[in-house]
């Protein structure tokens, strides 16, 4: 039996329509003139055709970083937090941000806290009802500890995990207004997308495969995208030191490509009976999201 508040949230996880028209069948905004700088063969500015939306601690940065070796993806380094902080500043100066490409390439751009924010699936969707959208998902448990071990790096003098994830641990009350805890919640975030966006158009990479199998998660990747296998095994090797894979390096660069010194912290050691309660909290959450999209993630 789960607490009312947390059955509620539940019941409200329920997909709403995958039709892949929103409200009021809001059509594409008009495309923006080009504006004319710069030589052709650079290409031009686009809006992106596709999103890396989520989420935070998720393994987002692997996916941009392994996906701009092909050579038909071109994106923003930086995550430029358009459709959640800056949105009142226009597609204009979104676009603007954008690298050039040609009509054959892909332009794309990742900033995991769109998955969360309410306003974003509707603010996209009127962009382009065509983006292709990808969610990095991993166990809700770990990615919380990860969220969490990255905050305390900034701030050390934050409380304790266990006291910022329980409203009330002998109750087995979980704070879900923590961020942290609350970004796990997969199935409840998904139903704001779904109400925009047909599930077809919504592809989940599994941060755990992304580790174990970065080539089989980056195949799929491609495979939605609509693009050629170009990033195959023989892109990847196991960094040790790190505890997941590196890219190799490439026709286009002379020197192997790992993520930055912030990238595989170790964690901070959690009580085992925290975990568990927290398993247990996450669970209907999980079963719910698997049923939703067809997958299972296996977290269980």
């Amino acid at each position: 039996h789960l607490p009312p508040a947390q059955a509620a949230l539940l019941a409200s996880a329920q997909p709403l329509c995958c039709s892949g028209l929103g409200p009021g069948g809001a059509g594409q905004e008009a495309p923006l003139a080009g504006n004319g700088s710069g030589p052709a063969k650079l290409g031009s500015k686009r809006l992106p055709q596709a999103l890396i939306v989520g989420v935070k601690k998720g393994g987002t940065r692997a996916v941009l970083e392994f996906i701009r070796v092909h050579p038909e993806v071109r994106a923003v380094g930086t995550e430029p937090h358009f459709f959640d902080r800056h949105y009142e500043r226009g597609l204009a100066w979104y676009r603007s941000l954008m690298p050039r490409t040609h009509s054959s390439q892909i332009t794309m751009e990742k900033t995991p806290s769109y998955f969360v924010t309410k306003e974003a699936p509707r603010r996209i969707f009127n962009m382009s009802r065509d983006t292709k959208l990808i969610v990095v998902v991993r166990n809700p448990v770990t990615r919380a500890i990860s969220d969490y071990t990255q905050t305390l790096s900034k701030k050390p003098d934050i409380p304790t995990f266990e006291g910022l994830s329980f409203q009330n641990r002998s109750l087995g009350l979980v704070d879900t207004s923590w961020n942290a805890i609350r970004i796990g919640m997969y199935v409840v975030h998904l139903q704001s997308w779904l109400q925009y966006f047909p599930l077809s158009q919504i592809h989940f990479v599994s941060g755990e495969k992304l580790i174990t199998d970065p080539a089989g998660e980056m195949g799929k990747v491609q495979d939605f995208l609509g693009i050629k296998r170009v990033i195959t095994d023989k892109h990847f090797y196991f960094n040790k030191t790190k505890g997941f894979p590196c890219l190799k390096k490439t026709e286009s660069s002379t020197f192997p490509r790992c993520l930055g010194k912030s990238k595989g912290r170790t964690h901070v050691q959690i009580d085992p009976e925290v975990i568990e309660q927290l398993r247990d909290f996450y669970r209907p959450y999980n079963i719910k999201f698997y049923e939703t999209v067809g997958q299972d993630f296996r977290w269980e």
